[in-house]
C-alpha cells in the first residue's frame, strides 16, 4: 500500500543506514526533517519497504531517532565517537544464522519489534564499513548535508546528485570566472 504522502527529500534510495541520515536535509536555506512526527516516520518506513512490518509508533520514531544520531555522530564525527552510540543500537537485536531452500541466510531477531528499523539502519552501516568504508560520502556542496554510498566506477563522486548540488557548484564557479573576467 502506497504512502498517502510522497516522500519529500531530494535523495532516496541510498542504503538503509545513509537513507536513514538523509531524512534530514537543507531546503531553502533550513534544516527539515522528515522524522520529525509519525507520518514523516511513516513516509519513511514507505519508502525504504520497511512499512510492512512495523507501525509508526512514538516508541518506533524515537528508536529510529536515536539510530539516526548514533549514525551521524560515527559519519559526521569519528568512529570513536559514534562507535558506542551505534553499539547501544545493535545491543536491541542479533541476527541468527539459517539454513534455506535457497543456501544460507540471516534472519535478524529483536527484543522488542520497534528496535527493528533502527537496528537494521545500524546494521546496514557496519555492511557498508566492511564493504567499503572510503565510499560512504557526504555530498561536497557547502550548503548541504546529505549522504550517499559512492557507487561510481572509478570512486570519485562527489555530489549527492549532479542535477542538483553538483549544478549549483558548476553554476558558481561559472558566475565567479565571469564575474573576474
Amino acid at each position: 500500500m502506497p504512502s498517502v504522502t510522497p516522500d519529500p527529500r531530494p535523495l532516496i534510495g541510498e542504503p538503509l543506514a545513509l537513507d536513514l541520515l538523509n531524512t534530514r536535509w537543507m531546503e531553502e536555506g533550513r534544516i527539515r526533517d522528515l522524522l520529525a512526527d509519525l507520518g514523516g516516520l511513516a513516509v519513511w518506513l514507505d519508502s525504504t519497504g520497511l512499512s510492512g512490518g512495523y507501525a509508526p509508533d512514538t516508541r518506533l520514531l524515537r528508536h529510529t531517532l536515536q539510530a539516526r544520531d548514533a549514525l551521524a555522530a560515527t559519519v559526521d564525527g569519528s568512529l570513536a565517537e559514534g562507535a558506542p552510540l551505534v553499539d547501544a543500537v545493535l545491543a536491541h537485536g542479533r541476527t541468527r544464522a539459517t539454513l534455506t531452500a535457497t543456501g544460507p541466510g540471516e534472519i535478524p531477531e529483536f527484543g522488542n519489534p520497534a528496535w527493528g528499523p533502527a537496528w537494521l539502519a545500524a546494521r546496514n552501516y557496519l555492511e557498508l564499513l566492511a564493504t567499503a568504508p572510503d565510499r560512504i560520502r557526504t555530498c561536497a556542496h557547502e550548503s548541504c548535508i546529505l549522504h550517499f554510498f559512492d557507487t561510481s566506477r572509478n570512486g570519485t563522486r562527489r555530489w549527492c546528485s549532479m542535477a542538483t548540488c553538483g549544478n549549483r557548484a558548476k553554476a558558481s564557479r561559472h558566475y565567479a570566472r565571469s564575474k573576474d573576467a
